[in-house]
């Protein structure tokens, strides 16, 4: 899988269903209180390590950004799709939102204060998962928290329609607790807590908890 190619897939699929995704997701956080209680952890995280900004990659229409500045987080949102970040504005003004990608973020070393990667590192291919993570650990400020949503299994499929019947082109993979926690590690972090669950977020999901240790070598 050549890696623009995903990308710009990605990108197309979700500004082709960025107003009905939008509609589908815009409660889900009112479904899903085990969610919202890693959210406030992470927020109670954030806020201890000190002030700063706090990425939420993967943003889409901004659900989870409107959600950690309730929280007290000074959140803004990154999203491929340039039509995601435009619902995200409408819905949510005042807010910052931009458009950026996860391989390549825009963002000084050690900017931010924490990172929430919220079920969107799903469309990344295995062997692009390394550069993203050295990418969070490299704007992450040492010992910055790093909250991770994602589908829980082992196969990979491609999704040819969604989010009202919209056509897209993209791969949802799912992956092992296990081995995106050994991700994780691989890439300088160390996880400290973790979980699957059944939602209305994923039939199966995982969440991790982990933050950024001061040096990759570091265990």
């Amino acid at each position: 899988m050549i890696a623009e190619g995903w990308l710009a897939d990605t990108r197309a699929s979700y500004d082709t269903v960025a107003e009905s995704y939008a509609d589908q997701v815009r409660d889900l956080l009112d479904q899903t209180p085990y969610e919202r209680a890693f959210l406030a952890l992470f927020a109670d995280l954030v806020r201890a390590t000190g002030p700063g900004p706090v990425a939420d990659v993967g943003c889409g229409s901004g659900r989870i950004t409107a959600h950690l500045r309730e929280l007290g987080v000074d959140a803004f949102g990154i999203d491929l799709s340039p039509a995601m970040i435009e619902v995200a504005r409408r819905e949510h003004p005042g807010l910052r939102f931009e458009v950026g990608s996860m391989t390549d973020l825009d963002l000084a070393d050690a900017s931010m204060a924490g990172l929430v990667a919220w079920y969107s590192l799903i469309h990344v291919p295995d062997e692009e998962i390394g550069r993203v993570l050295t990418h969070f650990r490299r704007v992450l400020r040492p010992g910055g928290p790093l909250l991770l949503g994602f589908h829980v299994g082992d196969e990979s499929r491609l999704i040819t329609q969604g989010y009202g019947g919209h056509p897209m082109q993209v791969y949802v993979h799912r992956r092992r607790p296990d081995q995106a926690a050994a991700w994780l590690d691989d890439a300088g972090f160390t996880v400290e807590a973790q979980m699957t669950l059944s939602s209305a977020e994923s039939k199966l999901g995982g969440v991790l908890m982990a933050r950024r240790r001061p040096d990759a070598r570091q265990g």
